[in-house]
């Protein structure tokens, strides 16, 4: 006796199978489009972003362009005013000199002159008849040659010491130099002893930075009551 098979009913619905796919598609295609915007938003905020920054940036820099031509042109007008007044203090540190050395020559002409016509209470015990400064062959030394005489007919020996200096100017400012700082320290000043003429010969070293402008000679007699002379000499080199 067979036993009977158990019956199995199947229920077949092809429209809600379809509608379930079909629901399905739509949902996902809509969180696709949803995903889509969202990032396109995304990148767009961050393309506006990026523009505001870049305009901003752009805006800095023009103004910080605009402020280094300003400071360049307040650089420049600064410039030629230092340089005109450089030159203008050059100009006149050079009149002084020569209005210097002119008194000293004519100081010295006028008691020279005395001396001849008798006031030899008048007349310096002492003339500095020659300097001469010659540029050596190393840059900085020079040679300073210097002949003392006597303005009158000399009568005993006139001995004493002389200081010299030397005036200019050193990165713009003015500057003065002595024998001490002239010789690295060897000699701070030079004696003389003589009865009608003594020569000097002496190196010197001047900085490379430092320009000179005159230099001023004082001799100073070793006798009581006699002022010492000075002479001021502008500079300028003769050939050794």
């Amino acid at each position: 006796m067979q036993t009977p098979g158990r019956l199995v009913i199947r229920t077949y619905a092809p429209f809600r199978r379809g509608l379930v796919i079909g629901g399905s598609s739509i949902l996902g295609a809509l969180l696709l489009y949803v995903a889509f915007e969202v990032g396109r938003g995304s990148a767009g905020s961050a393309g506006r972003l990026a523009q505001e920054k870049r305009a901003t940036l752009e805006q800095r820099v023009e103004e910080l362009e605009a402020a280094n031509r300003e400071l360049r042109l307040k650089v420049a007008g600064q410039e030629m005013t230092q340089t005109g007044q450089s030159r203008e203090r050059e100009e006149l540190a050079r009149t002084i000199g020569e209005l210097q050395a002119q008194v000293a020559r004519q100081a010295q002409d006028l008691a020279f002159y005395r001396g001849l016509a008798g006031d030899s209470a008048a007349a310096p015990p002492v003339r500095v008849q020659q300097f001469r400064v010659a540029a050596l062959g190393t840059p900085g030394r020079y040679a300073l040659k210097l002949i003392l005489g006597r303005p009158v007919r000399p009568e005993d020996v006139v001995n004493g010491t002389l200081a010299l200096t030397i005036e200019g100017t050193q990165n713009e400012r003015p500057v003065t130099l002595d024998l001490a700082q002239l010789t690295a320290g060897q000699v701070r000043e030079l004696r003389f002893n003589y009865r009608y003429l003594q020569t000097f010969e002496q190196e010197l070293a001047i900085p490379a930075d430092f320009k000179p402008e005159r230099s001023t000679l004082e001799v100073r007699v070793a006798r009581k009551g006699v002022e010492p002379v000075r002479q001021t000499f502008l500079w300028s080199l003769e050939n050794t």
